[in-house]
């Protein structure tokens, strides 16, 4: 038996088959010494494509008190501007169909755009997850692995402590011998 299968029987209470690749690379990580700790925001960061950048920004302004505000400046400008400077002509009189059609078209393609960003930020909660519980179950291999360390200082001090005591108690009876 290897020393991941012992190790993963001993603390994990189960077969190194039934562990899954994470767990695994735990075990194998807490044996050889090794850091699971890493910026997962960074590599996420990194690795995003031009697409999930713009989806990414197209979220972040779409969800901002700054595009409800020019948003609604914008429509308001519309309506004005339809309405009274343009009243005796206007390109899109009342009840503003163009602009109705405009606001279909920008929530069509703003709605996927956000959908894409959530969908990514999802995937990265999944991976921040993983990846926590990877580091706290190498933290507890790690604590359990102390606790069997001083459990066996703690067995060899009181084995010490015993064998000293019986000594002692000879060295004792020996006095009490001689004076008797």
């Amino acid at each position: 038996m290897s020393t991941s299968e012992s190790l993963a029987k001993r603390f994990l209470r189960n077969e190194w088959s039934k562990l899954t690749a994470n767990e695994r690379r735990v075990v194998d990580a807490v044996l050889q010494r090794e850091t699971l700790s890493r910026n997962a925001n960074l590599e996420l960061h990194e690795r995003r494509t031009l697409g999930q950048r713009v989806a990414d920004r197209v979220a972040v302004f779409g969800g901002s008190w700054t595009f409800i505000l020019l948003f609604g400046g914008f429509l308001v400008s519309w309506v004005l501007i339809n309405a009274v400077v343009l009243a005796t002509r206007p390109f899109d009189p009342y009840p503003f169909i163009f602009l109705n059609l405009i606001l279909s078209m920008l929530a069509a393609v703003q709605a996927p755009i956000i959908m894409m960003s959530q969908n990514r930020q999802a995937a990265k909660d999944r991976d921040h997850a993983e990846h926590d519980y990877a580091v706290n179950l190498k933290a507890e291999l790690e604590i359990m692995g102390l606790h069997e360390k001083l459990d066996e200082m703690r067995t060899e001090q009181i084995t010490w402590l015993l064998a000293s005591q019986r000594e002692q108690l000879e060295m004792l009876g020996r006095l009490v011998a001689g004076r008797g």
